[in-house]
């Protein structure tokens, strides 16, 4: 206790700024605890310089007896003892008083202030009602001492007396002249802050301005600036006053920095001082006096230095509730003065620094522990485990230094080197004598023995793993275990380091870290020769032989390691099987031929390239590839993968990411994707399509399990599991293979004995008693081998065939497994719709399956009535026949339709389809033909399109009683065709005359072109109502002379109710005196509709009723249509007519329409349609496909049951229900109806004339402007 009192420890946080107080000292006395107590209980705004944000503080005073020593010196700059503020207190009331003492004690009291220029100062005149006071004639009122004073002192300062009215008393005027008074004083305190402050300020700025100047001290100016750190804090704006600290943290590193570069500064020389103690780092204290004052002397040594600053940071992060930047900081601070040390040169004791580092590691974690709980430190181990990681490699080291990681323990050296560590410890610091687990006492006691040692470097080493995991810094986790699994070898354990090496080899390979994987591995080898684990050393020394980071005689080390044990006979050492990743690499994989498909029994070579990593020749007695063989996907029998064979690629490239060990991997830890198939099962009789379904292909590979914390089929981690290899099943083998160093080829002959597909599995080596298995081979690779039925296709030699001329087809024979001997034929059964046209000469080609041409034999083709029969010359299996024969589809004429016929094989022939193609204008045929094969019971059936080059269209013409027949002709086809003997007959009516209008015999017809011919019907007696007509010409292609190459054509159609039954006749008239119509007046429009014949046997019972005197009618239905809107109908623009059902009877009906326009004007058009009752049956209507009207004398344009034109006759007020016509087509419903009449059998004779319009006036109006 008389050492403290003798140097007393600085606490910054009791400091408290000094105001002095003179005058009165009983009446200060009465007043201090209230003035003490409420002094910082408001909090001001300190606005400072430089432009720095406003601060609110909370100020507190030291109030102290005024005594001239306290002033400040000239040339002293030290703010912990300045005065900041002077109080003169009094509660004078007596005016003798005053002139007599108080006025000569302030008066004294200021001038020691301006001796020392204090200008901060302020005069306190405390009112009291005292009774004894008032009984004195000499008192003057309060408020004169006060005037006097202030005129005695305060001319120019008048705020600097404050007057306080009874303090001691409980009221309002109290309170206000309380709070008045504590204002003034925090307000006089702030600016004397601030302008002390600044001056300090700008004082400390210029003295680091000099920096460069000689004689400058580093040690000086740390404890100027130091000062201010302590007024900061003093005020408990911690964070100014880390800033400050900070601050002279920066500058040092940078002379540090600086002085590594070269520039040297001449204080930097007392910091290169040999460290004489390493007691690290001293966090318990406040202020560790001790160092302020080596500091202050100039005589402290870097870590003296660096432990005072780290110590003060620290006091004020932990003021600031930031703990764990107090680690962050440390660990920089710990590794800066390693390399601070190691630039400024400073001599340490070897291992000193390392007792250092592992003592601060400590001080720092129990000092954290001191201000925290366990459950904040474990949400928070992020922030220590680097400490903890760092301590434990620390204590590794020393126990390295001292000998107690050897297996012999310490020798009588490193006991000496012991004790000299432990020497420069010194005494136990007083805070921690009593301490258990100080850093000092574990470090002491870690150095005493090797039992002691190995207990708290375990201690250590797995709490730092413990907290990495806790963190997921895995890395971190298994780097400490590779530091411990060294503690382990050198221990003699390596059974335990090599789990750790183990893990720490996972993240080096997952990771791609080529050297550390390098250097695990070693020490992985090493631990399992001791532990007698041939075949995981095998293993590693086959990693090691093949990794270019090694030597060249250090891989020939391993790879001897491996040949030596393969040179071994069966009786010393048994069979051990090893990855073939780390042996060698399959790059390509080569198929010849290159479709990697043969049929059963051909020759199939595999060639494999290799790239071996040994760094020698390396012989090997057997190199043989696992095969596994599908017999359901071979072949065309059964399940087959669509209607051909599959394709397999001839060449597989493996990329070195694969290693061709196993699937590729995203971050090694995606797995392998999928391989999916398409299947198809077909039926095997007509191929057709039964199911599909989509197949995985490498299921072996997608559903085995994989270790969550290792990439899949990694060999370089651990030992892949032994691979069973069946020697029975068909391999691929090849014996005495020498693989050099780099790239190798080995050929392979396939088996290809039964047909189906053979995939490559495995692929293994075998060298002595080694053997190197590839357990997976990936990409999949495989071939087929295939059994091939016999298959016959024909196809056209050019497209497209058409019908009506001969085309050449094509016979293809691909034989299959079937052998063609002399004799076979193929028997085509014989249609009349595609004959087979006799041939002098027919060649058949025969070429192998490479395509090339073996042999050409002419074919002998003999006909009869129903059966074609060829015969084969004689053709080896698998070989292609082609020859070509001449076919002629004859064009269908019509609507007749052929008896049904039977094929050869007791089908039914069923009559040809045809149909067009919406991108085909040409109507197509389909041809079957039946062929019967001397492999197969069964008949072949084989399907031809045929196109026909025409498009045929007929349509009936009038012209009043006279019928004529047009047919149209288009050629539709790319050909160009001469027409020939073009005619016309009707097949029923003799009696019936076709004239020919047509002058040329023959004409060309172009592609995409028509030719139209006419016939003008004539009759003797009665027109017949229906005619049948068969049109017939003969075509040839232009290109062809020859006139018998002339090919018949027919087409054949049906005309109904032909007959002309009514005639139309239109008549407009003018205005009344007016010579022509006008537009906008009123024309006359008659319309004449007239019976032409007397009525047939089906039109009397179906349209037709009696009247009342015996003559029978009809009902028709007649509308003016102008579809131009050239006229205007003024009143009913349709209505009903009832017509008689004889010869040359005529209705007229007159309707008033308006022309629009003026000019030439058409003819406003009229439809006749029948009207049917409803109780008439539905008349038959002709079929629309077989006549077409287009004539331009024909009445009817469109059918009255349109929708347009029944809603406009329903607008109009028709007095007769017509019906709608979804009304009409409901079945069941009998409803009225309008039926429009066949083509021909009504005239209008108006249908193109036209009459003169005259505008309404002649006045014409023209604007000229004339410019």
């Amino acid at each position: 206790m008389e050492c403290q009192e003798e140097k007393p420890i600085i606490y910054t946080m009791e400091n408290k700024p000094i105001v002095t107080c003179a005058g009165d000292q009983s009446l200060f006395t009465s007043l201090y605890t209230s003035l003490a107590q409420q002094l910082p209980r408001e909090p001001m705004e300190w606005r400072r310089t430089y432009g720095r944000a406003p601060k609110m503080i909370h100020l507190e005073a030291n109030f102290v007896q005024f005594k001239e020593e306290l002033l400040p010196k000239e040339g002293n700059k030290a703010l912990l003892t300045f005065p900041f503020l002077h109080i003169y207190w009094t509660d004078c009331c007596d005016t003798e008083a005053y002139k007599t003492s108080v006025k000569e004690d302030m008066l004294r009291w200021q001038n020691s202030l301006r001796t020392h220029a204090s200008p901060d100062w302020v005069i306190i005149v405390v009112e009291a009602n005292d009774t004894k006071k008032k009984n004195k004639t000499n008192i003057l009122p309060r408020s004169s001492i006060v005037d006097k004073i202030r005129s005695d002192f305060c001319n120019k300062q008048n705020d600097r007396c404050v007057v306080l009215s009874d303090p001691l008393k409980d009221s309002s005027r109290s309170q206000e002249s309380w709070n008045s008074l504590l204002l003034k004083l925090r307000t006089l305190l702030l600016m004397s802050f601030t302008k002390n402050l600044g001056r300090f300020e700008d004082d400390m700025r210029t003295l680091r301005e000099k920096r460069t100047q000689p004689g400058w001290s580093f040690c000086e100016y740390f404890m100027v600036q130091e000062e201010l750190a302590f007024v900061f804090e003093m005020l408990q704006q911690f964070e100014d006053a880390l800033v400050q600290y900070d601050e002279l943290d920066a500058l040092f590193t940078q002379y540090v920095l600086n002085f590594g570069a070269g520039d040297t500064a001449n204080w930097l020389n007392s910091f290169c001082a040999p460290v004489r103690n390493w007691s690290g780092l001293l966090l318990r204290r406040p202020i560790d006096m001790e160092k302020r004052d080596s500091i202050q002397r100039g005589e402290a040594s870097l870590l003296d230095l660096r432990s005072y600053l780290f110590s003060r940071q620290c006091t004020l992060l932990i003021f600031l509730q930031r703990p764990w930047e107090v680690t962050q900081r440390a660990l920089e601070l710990l590794h800066n003065c390693v390399q601070e040390l190691r630039l400024l040169e400073v001599s340490v004791l070897e291992g000193a620094l390392d007792c250092w580092v592992f003592l601060s590691c400590l001080e720092v974690l129990h000092r954290i522990e001191g201000c925290c709980d366990q459950a904040q430190l474990a949400a928070n181990c992020s922030h220590t485990v680097g400490l903890w990681a760092y301590a434990t490699d620390k204590l590794k080291c020393l126990g390295e230094h001292c000998g107690l990681v050897s297996e012999k323990g310490p020798t009588s050296e490193d006991l000496n080197r012991t004790v000299d560590l432990l020497a420069g410890l010194g005494d136990e610091r007083p805070e921690t004598v009593n301490s258990l687990q100080s850093p000092y006492k574990k470090l002491k006691e870690a150095l005493s023995s090797v039992e002691a040692f190995e207990r708290h470097y375990l201690e250590l080493s797995h709490a730092a793993m413990e907290m990495y995991r806790a963190i997921s810094r895995l890395r971190s986790a298994r780097l400490v275990g590779k530091s411990l699994a060294e503690f382990y070898m050198r221990k003699g354990d390596p059974e335990k380091a090599e789990t750790f090496l183990q893990e720490a080899l996972k993240s080096y390979v997952s990771e791609g870290w080529g050297l550390p994987v390098t250097h695990t591995r070693k020490q992985i080898a090493e631990c399992q020769k001791l532990l007698d684990r041939t075949e995981d050393y095998l293993q590693t020394c086959a990693l090691l032989a093949g990794d270019v980071n090694l030597t060249t005689e250090e891989r020939k080390h391993f790879c001897q390691e491996i040949l030596t044990f393969a040179g071994k006979s069966g009786d010393q050492s048994p069979k051990v099987t090893l990855s073939m990743g780390v042996f060698a690499q399959l790059t390509r994989l080569q198929f010849r031929p290159a479709t990697a498909s043969v049929h059963s029994g051909a020759v199939l070579q595999v060639e494999l390239n290799l790239r071996c990593f040994m760094p020698v020749s390396v012989s090997i007695q057997q190199l043989a590839a696992s095969i596994h063989f599908d017999l359901e996907r071979g072949g065309t029998n059964g399940r087959s993968k669509g209607a051909h064979r599959q394709t397999n690629p001839g060449t597989v490239e493996f990329s070195q990411a694969n290693s061709s060990a196993g699937p590729p991997s995203s971050s090694g830890a995606a797995g392998p994707s999928l391989e999916l198939d398409e299947i198809h099962d077909r039926s095997p009789t007509d191929n057709a399509l039964n199911s599909t379904g989509v197949v995985c292909k490498n299921t072996h590979l997608v559903m085995r399990r994989h270790d969550s914390s290792s990439p899949p089929d990694t060999p370089n981690c651990v030992s892949p599991p032994t691979v069973a290899v069946k020697e029975g099943g068909q391999m691929l083998k090849v014996q005495d293979v020498t693989l050099e160093p780099g790239n190798n080829s080995i050929v392979f002959t396939a088996p290809s004995g039964q047909p189906g597909t053979y995939t490559l599995r495995q692929l293994y080596a075998t060298v002595g008693q080694v053997q190197f298995v590839l357990p997976h081979i990936y990409p999949s690779v495989q071939y087929e081998v295939y059994s091939q039925e016999p298959q016959l296709t024909v196809e056209p030699l050019s497209e497209p065939l058409l019908a009506g001329l001969p085309q050449m087809v094509k016979f293809t024979l691909l034989t299959g497994h079937y052998t063609v001997k002399k004799g076979d034929a193929l028997q085509l059964s014989n249609t009349d719709t595609m004959p087979i046209l006799p041939s002098n000469s027919c060649t058949a080609r025969i070429s192998n399956p490479t395509a090339e041409l073996v042999g050409e034999s002419v074919l002998s083709i003999q006909s009869s009535e129903k059966v074609t029969s060829i015969s084969l010359p004689s053709t080896p299996p698998y070989h292609t026949l082609e020859f070509q024969l001449e076919v002629l589809c004859v064009i269908p004429s019509g609507s007749d339709r052929p008896p049904n016929e039977r094929l050869t094989n007791g089908e039914v022939r069923h009559r040809p389809r045809h149909y067009s193609h919406p991108d085909n204008p040409m109507i197509t045929l389909d041809q079957r033909m039946s062929i019967d094969c001397p492999w197969s019971i069964y008949s072949t059936l084989l399907a031809l399109t045929f196109y026909i080059p025409f498009k045929t269209k007929h349509s009936l013409l009038s012209a009043g009683n006279r019928k004529y027949i047009q047919v149209c002709v288009q050629n539709v086809s790319d050909v160009n065709f001469t027409l020939a003997e073009v005619k016309l007959t009707e097949k029923q009516n003799e009696s019936l005359e076709l004239q020919s209008l047509n002058t040329k015999t023959q004409q060309l017809l172009c592609s995409k072109h028509s030719v139209f011919c006419m016939w003008e019907v004539r009759w003797k007696d009665d027109l017949p109502s229906c005619l049948q007509c068969v049109f017939s010409a003969n075509f040839s292609p232009a290109n062809q002379d020859v006139s018998s190459s002339f090919k018949p054509f027919h087409y054949q159609f049906q005309l109904e109710r032909v007959t002309t039954l009514y005639s139309v006749r239109v008549q407009i008239t003018p205005p009344a005196g007016e010579q022509h119509c006008r537009s906008g007046f009123l024309c006359g429009l008659e319309v004449c509709i007239t019976r032409l014949t007397e009525p047939g046997e089906g039109e009397m019972g179906e349209e037709s009723k009696t009247d009342t005197d015996g003559l029978r009618t009809t009902k028709l239905m007649y509308e003016v249509a102008d579809s131009s809107s050239n006229w205007a109908v003024c009143g009913k623009s349709s209505g009903m007519v009832s017509m008689p059902m004889a010869a040359s009877a005529t209705h007229k009906v007159q309707i008033e329409v308006m022309p629009l326009f003026a000019g030439h004007l058409p003819f406003p058009k009229i439809k006749v349609l029948k009207y049917l009752p409803h109780t008439a049956a539905v008349a038959i209507q002709p079929d629309p496909d077989s006549c077409v009207e287009n004539d331009s004398l024909s009445l009817l344009d469109k059918a009255l049951d349109d929708q347009g034109d029944t809603a406009s006759i329903r607008s109009r007020g028709s007095v007769h229900s017509v019906g709608s016509g979804d009304q009409q087509n409901k079945p069941g419903v009998s409803m009225p109806r309008l039926e429009p009449f066949s083509p021909g059998q009504v005239f209008n004779h108006s249908h193109t004339q036209q009459v003169l319009v005259l505008p309404a006036t002649d006045d014409h109006i023209m604007e000229v402007n004339a410019t």
